[in-house]
């Protein structure tokens, strides 16, 4: 059974302007919250999926890399040193621990699931308690990516309908689009995290291939860079590294619509609308209508 994607981790240096993007964007963006070592992130909720967009706090100071939240506070930290996007994939776990053993039975794991806890708000204002055990996956060397996956303790008092209505009609993250000039390496670990066999599909519908894994909640597809910078344009960086983001969504027209209004940078391409990675905080956001 694959591991669905569970969120996207998305750094950014501005965590108000990020948020403001997002909802003239047409996302329902949910209050403030703060993690004890001193992130802040905003949650943007999706059927079964969310985006986390998070920023380090005035004053943050690294973790040691003794310390469990290395994996996550500390990747964010080196992260946002020299750029801003989707830094970390995440998987739904139903037991982190299983997991992490897992991990390390197939060559990829990282020592020490992490669990943290926080208060969270309902719609109404509510508090909540929700807490979380992580456990991080080792990508190949060079990677400029984070993987780990997510067992949530109390669903229930995380997941909320009315958070998962967005006036764009967007439903769910379709794919993710990770970029290598070594992708055969890449997918190896690929299929390992995400306990899945690769396909060849093809990408914003055009004759151009990608190694794909079907998570059963999204895929993640990988793509040399040169595809990358002519599929969903240049974002400066030929690492191995997440470039693009593709979601669901009901209707193209609303889509159009809200990035018209907001007279987002964008183009079109075989039916499905691009924002390019300069103008949205360094990730290609990819739009397209399914049935």
């Amino acid at each position: 059974m694959p591991r669905g994607i569970d969120h996207l981790v998305l750094a950014v240096h501005d965590l108000d302007a990020a948020a403001a993007f997002y909802r003239a964007l047409g996302f329902t963006v949910g209050s403030r919250n703060r993690h004890p070592w001193g992130t802040l992130n905003h949650i943007v909720q999706m059927p079964g999926q969310f985006l986390e967009l998070i920023a380090l706090e005035p004053g943050f100071t690294k973790p040691a890399m003794s310390e469990p939240v290395y994996n996550f506070a500390g990747f964010l930290s080196d992260f946002l040193a020299y750029s801003e996007g989707l830094a970390m994939l995440v998987l739904e776990s139903k037991d982190a621990h299983a997991d992490q053993l897992t991990f390390e039975a197939v060559g990829i794991g990282k020592p020490e699931p992490f669990f943290f806890e926080r208060r969270g708000k309902r719609p109404d204002g509510t508090d909540v308690h929700v807490a979380f055990t992580l456990a991080f996956a080792a990508a190949p060397q060079g990677t400029e990516a984070g993987f780990f996956v997510c067992q949530q303790h109390f669903p229930e008092n995380f997941w909320n309908p009315e958070f998962q209505v967005h006036p764009n009609g967007v439903s769910g993250v379709g794919a993710v689009v990770l970029q290598s000039s070594a992708p055969d390496m890449l997918a190896s670990f690929i299929s390992g995290f995400c306990n899945q066999a690769m396909q060849t599909v093809s990408i914003l519908k055009a004759a151009t291939a990608s190694i794909s894994f079907d998570t059963g909640r999204g895929a993640v597809d990988i793509v040399a860079p040169s595809v990358a910078r002519d599929t969903y344009g240049d974002n400066g960086n030929d690492g191995a590294r997440f470039v693009a983001i593709r979601f669901k969504c009901q209707d193209i027209k609303s889509v159009r619509k809200v990035i018209e209004q907001c007279r987002f940078v964008s183009q079109e391409h075989d039916g499905a609308i691009l924002i390019p990675a300069s103008a949205a905080f360094g990730v290609a956001l990819v739009f397209e209508e399914v049935e």
